[in-house]
């Protein structure tokens, strides 16, 4: 059974920076794609990046390229999303998932199996 369990998220000014993570457990969950997701009030919810199962592959949504970074560390059954120069149009909650495959190319939440419950970002202007 897989379980995916966000943390990091808080309240943080425009420009600033944030760090979340993602610890997974479930057999298999090495070898499986990794992605983030979020959804802001009133909005569907959006790809925001993913990873390959290696770490090798990353691929980001538009509005994050450059600002954002995901890493993964299987030893430790962890996925992270570095966030920096933050603006208030990230404010949502963060939502980590896994796929049950192995690339990166992925970006529509049909496609991905297990999802943790979220951590909030907020950003102020």
């Amino acid at each position: 059974h897989v379980q995916l369990v966000e943390s990091g998220g808080g309240l943080v000014q425009a420009g600033g920076s944030l760090r979340l993570s993602c610890a997974t457990s479930g057999r298999g969950v090495s070898s499986y794609a990794l992605g983030w997701f979020r959804q802001a009030p009133g909005k569907e919810r959006e790809f925001v990046g993913a990873i390959s199962w290696g770490g090798g592959s990353t691929l980001y949504a538009d509005s994050v390229k450059g600002r954002f970074t995901i890493s993964r560390d299987n030893a430790k059954n962890m996925v992270y999303l570095e966030m920096n120069n933050l603006k208030p149009e990230d404010t949502a909650i963060y939502y980590c998932a896994v796929r049950r495959g192995t690339g990166a190319s992925r970006t529509k939440d049909s496609d991905f199996n297990y999802w943790g419950q979220g951590t909030q970002v907020t950003v102020s202007s």
